[in-house]
Formats: C-alpha cells, structure tokens, sequence
C-alpha cells in the first residue's frame, strides 16, 4: 500500500495513502485546530479527507479546507494532472471541505461538479463563476468505467442525505470498491497517521461526541440515511471527511449509529429548530440550541427553512412541540419568503416558540420576529437570544443552555412520572445512601472564547489509589457536562460542613442561559488549571478527565487528580442526606 506524508508548517501535514484499487485518500491533518462548528472543543485536532477514484474515467471527491492550499494542490498535481479530472464529487459545500473548489476550477475549468441540487445552488454563491454541472439524487449514478489496468469497473451510485450534517448532503458509493463516502456521516474529529479504525478504544470517545454535536440533532434523519444504504451492495469501507476510515470495526460503528439515533427518536414529541442555510450564523447557532434540547433527552429535528419543501416544512413544524425559530434576511427572495410563509402559516397555538439573532447582518429585528410570534398565541419557550457581536464561545453556550432549559420543558411530565414510578421501601431504601457535598467548577478558553460552568455534587468517590483518581456523577443535562470531555479539566470544591449553605444556595439557584454562576462568588482564579477555586472551600482538588462511563440519566467522569490543597486541616466535609432516591 503506497503511502506518503508530507509537514506544512504550523502543524499542518498531509497524507496519500491507497485504500483499494484504483482509489487513494488525500488527507490533510490539521493537528491543533481546538474548535470546530458549534463551538465544541476538540481535544485531538481533526482532519480533511478528499479522494480520487480512477476507472476509465477519474473523479475527485471533495477537496480540503483553505489554510491547505499552497501544499494541498501540489500534492494533488503530484497524483494527476487536474486537467485529467473528469468529475469532481461535492459530497457537501461546507468551507472545510470544499475550500479549493474555485483553485481547482482554475486549473480544470471544464471540470464537471456533480453534487446534490442544493450544493450546486449553494456552490454558484461560493465560486462566483459559471461551472459545469450535474445534479443528482437517491437512485442516480456516475459511471467512471473500468480501470484498463486493475480491470475494476467504477460506478458511483448516489444516496441523499440531507441534514447530515448539513442540507446538501449526499452519500457516493462506489460500486467497484465497495467503499461508501460519506463526508461528515459517521466521522469524527482525531488527527492521526493512522488510517483506518484501528484503535476503536482510542477513537470512541471523539467517534460518540461527534455525533452527540453533529448528528444527534438529526437523529430521524440519520436513521432514513441508514435505510437508503441497507438497499446497497455489501459495504467493506465508509470514507468519512473527518478523522480516520472505518473499515476494521465497520459494524460496530454502525451499530453504534443506529443505536444511538433510534433512542433520540422515541415518540413523537420533538422540536424544531428551523435554521437559514447560508445565512450569517444560523447554522451553528441552530446546532447549538438542538444539542442542549437533546441533553435533556428531548427529540429535536434541524430544519432548513431554505432547503425544505413546503410540505415537509408543514409536517416538521406543524407536528413539532416546540420550535426555534432564527431572524431572517429583512428583505429575503421569493422561495425563502414563500417557506416563511409557509413557517408561519404552520405554527398553532399550543406549541412553545423561540427566537434567536442569525446575525446575517441585514437581519428582520428579533424584536419585530418575537412580537409577530406572539401575535399568532404562541407561548414563549424562552426569552429571545440577542447576538449583539459576532458570536462567541459565551453566546454558543447561552444558546446551548436556552436548548437544554426548552428540553427540560418538554421532558418534565415524563421526569415527573419517572421520580413517581420507583417502589416506595426501595426509593426510600436508596436516599440512604449519603454523599459529601461539593461544587464542580470548569473552564476553558479566554477572552471572547471564553466558557466556564459550576454544579454541585454529591455523588462523587475516590475510585483509585495510583495514579490517585476520582469519579463524578454528571446528568446529561448539566450545563457543565460539555465542558468535562475526555482531556477537559475541572476542579472539585470540597465544602465545609461549618460553612457551605451559602455557597450551596447560590450554586442551586435556575440560572437564566448565559448567566455568569460566580457573580458575587469569592474565587482564586488562577488556583488550578480547571476552573476557579471557591475562596470559601475547605478543599479543592484539580482534576483531569480520563473516561466516561455511560449511564441512563448521567455520565459516570473517573477522573485522575492532578493538584490539590486544604485550606484547614481541622474542618469536616459537608454532608448530604436524603429521604428518597429518586431525586437528589
């Protein structure tokens, strides 16, 4: 297997490597990028997959992100002369992966794009020039012939998927090869050398949190992806635009996939969170809302409001019980203004609604789209979310928390329910069991990027000796949650029995999404690399995240215990004691 890789300076390098017959990954690994769409960190840098298929005829698929275009098109040249690419394969046009589409149209002009209908619309806005183009769907093929020296015939047969993660999206899968390529489905952020899965246990955590961010939010239409390919021929590789390729343990992450996607999409109860495709922010604010309404255990479904026809935009906001819905352009195009509309026309009175600033910068004011909301009867899901700036790492996590606080709306009978279902003795049996009391704070980035969160706790436990570690009860719809990764830090406050109902008042309080939780709150700051330290702990122990387990209703953080101190020797843990164990 032929293999090469070649540095760029600032920690950027790409890899050629053969993954079948006729067909050769161009990679190019970004090994310090710390941040991606949502705002959600990543702890092992990413990586941008583009491919080339050669039958009779050649086909690139995608390209790669912008900062690699003084090495990325070299190396490219170095493979074939562009002007022997007959096709080039848009998977989807997000800037990560179609960045030297204009590069290489300069030097192919009559090269032919073939993408979904949508991404060639989206394409024109991006290139800025006439292109030769081919739409396709579920169904369509692109046939390359058969390569005259391995004697394998290349045909490309086409799978839309729309929402994964974007609404332009289609799956290619090559006939010859057995190879599916799907861009962003099934991917995941990890820089590495290493080719294909070959670690599951190195890479499941970045393969579980990707979808959580990426491809939760769009569970019904993940599940009616998996369903288009069940149709295909046997699938040997999936080659995603993100990370490593999944051949070795292919089951498994499917498995996976289907799993986790048909419990986000129990029961008929979701909401929808509509986005403007293309349009200032309103993608990434979007995804932020719909992963915090998914934390609490809520159905969300993203809806396009530039993408969707006008039935299925009845149908997704029409049945929703709740729905997100962004400014809009003040003077938006007819089809656009035909699909507000029909938003509009969709929405009933029983349903929540939300407002949140696209920040497109010719935006209807949230006010004028607030107030002609509430006109219809809607109730308010919750207050409307101003961006005032351009949003940072605070407004994502504001955005984040308004999705979790609407989830725990929708949630709240069947949480009642639950904390009612438990037998008497046994519910009383469990609240025997007592804990110390103590407040998780955690922080990351400075400046406009900054995030930082605290939650008290009571179910924690020393779980071992060498290297000393802890564990950490976290519910999923803990703000703080998305801030205690694999390789995030966090500081534990041990509270003194003497002294923590002040502090423990404080951190119980509801705050409003955004709300900074240490205002008023005595801290050292630079105490520990986690988070702050309350002034007022008896102790604090600084913390890094190695696993997480998986539970129901919370996430188990065993955690390895880097620093610490005691601010006096003599105090005593506070303790918490309850009556029933079904809450805390």
């Amino acid at each position: 297997m032929a293999a090469s890789t070649q540095a760029v300076a600032g920690r950027l390098s790409l890899q050629c490597q053969t993954i079948a017959s006729d067909c050769t990954a161009i990679r190019s690994l970004d090994w310090d990028r710390s941040r991606f769409d949502i705002e959600f960190g990543l702890r092992n840098g990413t990586t941008y997959n583009a491919f080339l298929v050669r039958g009779e005829r050649t086909a690139l698929i995608d390209t790669s992100h912008a900062k690699f275009r003084e090495t990325w098109l070299p190396l490219l040249q170095e493979q074939i002369d562009p002007q022997a690419i007959d096709h080039l394969i848009v998977s989807h046009t997000e800037p990560d992966h179609s960045g030297l589409i204009g590069d290489l149209l300069d030097l192919n002009p009559e090269i032919e794009i073939v993408g979904s209908k949508v991404a060639l619309q989206f394409l024109k806005d991006q290139v800025h020039r006439p292109f030769r183009s081919r739409a396709v769907k579920s169904g369509d093929s692109l046939d390359l012939g058969t390569n005259p020296e391995s004697g394998v015939e290349h045909r490309f047969e086409f799978l839309s998927a729309p929402n994964l993660h974007w609404p332009d999206t289609i799956f290619s899968f090559d006939h010859g090869s057995g190879i599916l390529y799907t861009c962003d489905a099934f991917g995941l952020h990890y820089c590495s050398e290493e080719l294909f899965d070959s670690d599951p246990g190195a890479i499941a955590p970045d393969f579980r949190f990707y979808y959580e961010c990426l491809m939760g939010p769009n569970a019904r239409s993940v599940l009616q992806a998996m369903k288009r390919m069940d149709g295909l021929p046997a699938i040997n590789t999936i080659a995603v635009g993100h990370g490593p390729l999944l051949r070795q343990h292919l089951s498994h992450w499917l498995n996976d996939y289907r799993e986790w996607s048909s419990q986000r999409s129990k029961g008929d109860s979701y909401a929808a969170v509509c986005y403007v495709s293309q349009y200032g922010f309103s993608d990434r604010l979007s995804q932020a809302i719909a992963h915090g309404i998914g934390k609490a255990d809520a159905q969300v479904q993203l809806v396009d409001l530039r993408a969707t026809d006008a039935q299925e935009l009845t149908a997704l906001v029409g049945e929703a019980k709740a729905v997100v819905v962004p400014t809009w352009p003040a003077e938006p195009d007819a089809e656009l203004q035909s699909s507000i509309g029909t938003l509009l026309a969709a929405l009933h009175s029983k349903q929540l609604v939300g407002v949140y600033d696209a920040f497109g910068g010719n935006d209807e004011p949230i006010d004028a789209v607030a107030d002609q909301l509430r006109a219809q009867g809607q109730k308010t899901a919750f207050a409307p979310l101003r961006i005032r700036q351009l949003p940072s790492g605070a407004d994502y996590q504001r955005c984040e928390e308004a999705g979790t606080d609407l989830g725990q709306l929708l949630t709240r009978e069947k949480t009642i329910a639950a904390m009612k279902s438990l037998d008497g003795d046994l519910d009383k049996a469990l609240g025997r069991l007592s804990g110390g009391l103590y407040v998780v704070t955690a922080s990351q980035g400075e400046g406009e990027s900054l995030r930082r969160s605290a939650m008290v706790a009571s179910w924690v436990s020393q779980a071992s000796f060498s290297p000393p570690g802890i564990t950490v009860a976290v519910a999923k719809d803990r703000a703080i949650e998305a801030l205690m990764q694999v390789g995030d830090r966090f500081v534990l406050n041990i509270l003194r029995e003497d002294n923590h109902q002040q502090l423990m008042r404080h951190f119980l309080k509801r705050f409003p999404p955004g709300a900074d939780r240490f205002a008023g709150v005595n801290l050292l700051e630079h105490e520990a690399q986690g988070g702050p330290v309350l002034g007022d702990a008896l102790a604090y122990l600084g913390c890094r995240v190695e696993q997480r387990l998986e539970g129901p209703d919370h996430w188990i953080i065993y955690a390895e215990v880097e620093q610490g101190n005691v601010a006096d020797a003599d105090a005593t843990t506070a303790v918490h004691h309850r009556k029933v164990g079904n809450h805390y």
